[in-house]
């Protein structure tokens, strides 16, 4: 009798543990999910405003003829972004992805900074209501980003506590989830939108 009791106390416990493991792995699946999910409302909002760049350049073009070296930089600093921004889409929350993501971001901020600072120099181009509705929306595609940058880094942040937590962190490298990346922009120059105003 002492046996069966024994073995049915042992069976319980292999079940409760197997259950728990169940638990833990389903969800840290979740909350990589939704960090998953978070970038994607990222990469919309990016892809929306590598959209735009183009067009705000060849607005700019035919008033800056002399600055052809920044447009060029912009439309430069745009496409590694846009690459950059596609490599993290592969693989949310990468370090190495993330780390290059902020870099081409912050350095297409830069220039887009200088670009609207050259425009002021212009009246006509301040003038020139299809450069003010591109930089509005811009702006308001800035602020979209910076929204979802801040549901992104939370959810990372859920993410990695969970994984880093006991009992997880003992089976969180077993089954492959690894600590995601926050999307951080780590110059304080590139916290700040580009200045638009044109009005």
């Amino acid at each position: 009798m002492s046996i069966m009791v024994f073995g049915l106390v042992i069976v319980v416990v292999m079940v409760v543990i197997l259950l728990a493991i169940i638990g833990i792995y389903n969800g840290l699946v979740t909350y990589r999910n939704r960090y998953k999910n978070a970038y994607a409302q990222i990469d919309v909002q990016l892809k929306r405003r590598y959209d735009l760049i183009p067009n705000l350049v060849e607005t700019a073009k035919g008033y800056l003829k002399h600055e052809r070296g920044t447009l060029e930089a912009v439309i430069q600093a745009r496409n590694q972004a846009a690459h950059a921004s596609a490599q993290a889409a592969i693989n949310p929350g990468d370090p190495k992805a993330m780390a290059g993501l902020a870099g081409a971001e912050g350095a297409l901020t830069g220039v887009l900074s200088k670009l609207f600072a050259l425009a002021e120099a212009y009246p006509d181009l301040k003038a020139n209501q299809n450069m003010a509705q591109l930089s509005e929306e811009l702006a308001s595609t800035e602020n979209k980003v910076a929204f979802a940058r801040q549901a992104f880094n939370d959810a990372v942040m859920v993410y990695n506590t969970a994984r880093e937590r006991f009992p997880a962190v003992l089976l969180a490298g077993v089954f492959g989830f690894g600590p995601a990346e926050l999307f951080e922009l780590t110059n304080v120059a590139e916290r700040e939108a580009p200045k638009v105003a044109f009005t």
